[in-house]
């Protein structure tokens, strides 16, 4: 069998074992530390936004997130549909309606057609929503301009849901750090990694400092362990922040490698009928984390989406189904759903490719050459 190809693996180098082994030497291996106070200036120079919190996950980033704007029981929390479970899973957890927003077709982000409509509703039943979470899928930016507008005149805060796309920019400022709270992830399969982690970030000094408060078990300041409030184990270790540290120095090349595997794939596959790449708009600039394909069946003389993924399987090729909106899911089949059928479409037919910055020539020829046999 040939070399596995995997969709998208991490790729460390040697500057991120010197941070690491710093924190060895210094015995520092604890959620507090001289990395994790570096990784945060660095993200914060990245991204402009001046205070940020690094924490165990994205996840942890969006509930501390949730948390700070006082979302509680019952509250309505307007979510995009089209993510990751990461995106809503932290609004059940405050006992919250997670209210689920369709995508629209420009940049398969949260539509605001649909945001607007579901803002009205709400309104007009005297339950004004309480944040909205877009996502910028895949790295691809959201429609922020219509979104965040809405926002500033309904006076809702956002969460910027920002897990995919550390290095992606709207109008040329960077993603996370256009809503009220930026979130960012560093799961094991994102553009940089921490092998687990995410970040909370925001120019409100005030919030990002009671995350960090609630994110280490919200232990107030007396010499034995007491506490006002209700606290989460959610802080970044010391270790993992040096492998993001390392990360840092490398981003701007991770993310002209994962551009650069978009770019080989359109110029090799745009020839073929029924199948288009996600799109980027004009006042948008994708890190490309995942290359996409939305495969029309009606155009490829039948072949699916499954069957391509079924066949890049059988030669040891991993590839990925888009998301499953959250609307079609079985845990949230109660939630409310504003829809127009983007969302489920897009899942129907759509495919990540193998997307890592560690992919070689011969990986992309070889991938490229098994979806020209399939659908041509």
């Amino acid at each position: 069998m040939q070399r596995k190809i995997w969709l998208s693996s991490p790729h460390i180098g040697e500057q991120e074992r010197s941070f690491v082994e710093e924190a060895f030497s210094t015995n520092w291996i604890a959620p507090l530390g001289a990395n994790v106070d570096g990784f945060e200036s660095d993200l914060a120079r990245f991204t402009g936004v001046e205070y940020v919190a690094a924490l165990s996950s994205g996840t942890a980033a969006i509930h501390l997130a949730l948390v700070l704007l006082g979302v509680t029981r019952d509250d309505i929390v307007l979510c995009q549909s089209f993510t990751f479970s990461g995106s809503a899973n932290p609004i059940a957890y405050q006992g919250a309606v997670p209210v689920f927003i369709d995508s629209e077709n420009e940049t398969w982000n949260m539509d605001p057609a649909q945001l607007e409509r579901a803002i009205k509703h709400y309104i007009a039943e005297n339950k004004k929503p309480k944040a909205i979470i877009p996502v910028h899928l895949y790295g691809m930016p959201a429609k922020l301009d219509e979104i965040l507008a809405l926002a500033a005149n309904y006076e809702i805060p956002v969460i910027e849901d920002a897990a995919e796309a550390l290095g992606s920019t709207y109008r040329q400022q960077p993603c996370g750090s256009l809503g009220d709270i930026g979130i960012l992830s560093f799961n094991g399969n994102k553009i940089i990694t921490t092998s687990a982690g995410g970040a909370l970030l925001s120019r409100n000094k005030e919030w990002v400092a009671k995350a960090r408060f609630y994110s280490t078990q919200s232990r107030d300041a007396a010499p034995h362990y007491q506490h006002s409030h209700i606290g989460y184990n959610y802080r970044m270790s010391n270790i993992l922040a040096g492998i993001g540290r390392g990360q840092m120095q490398v981003l701007d090349e991770r993310i002209a490698q994962r551009r650069a595997n978009y770019e080989f794939y359109r110029n090799a596959l745009q020839d073929i009928p029924g199948l288009e790449f996600q799109p980027e708009a004009k006042e948008s600039f994708s890190n490309r984390w995942l290359t996409c394909l939305d495969i029309d069946p009606s155009r490829t003389n039948g072949i699916t989406r499954e069957d391509l993924r079924l066949q890049l399987e059988k030669e040891n090729i991993e590839s990925r189904p888009l998301w499953k909106p959250m609307h079609l899911q079985p845990v949230f089949a109660d939630a409310p759903a504003f829809e127009n059928g983007v969302s489920a479409k897009l899942f129907e037919r759509g495919l990540c490719l193998p997307s890592g910055s560690n992919l070689t020539p011969e990986d992309l020829e070889r991938v490229t050459a098994i979806i020209r046999a399939t659908l041509t």
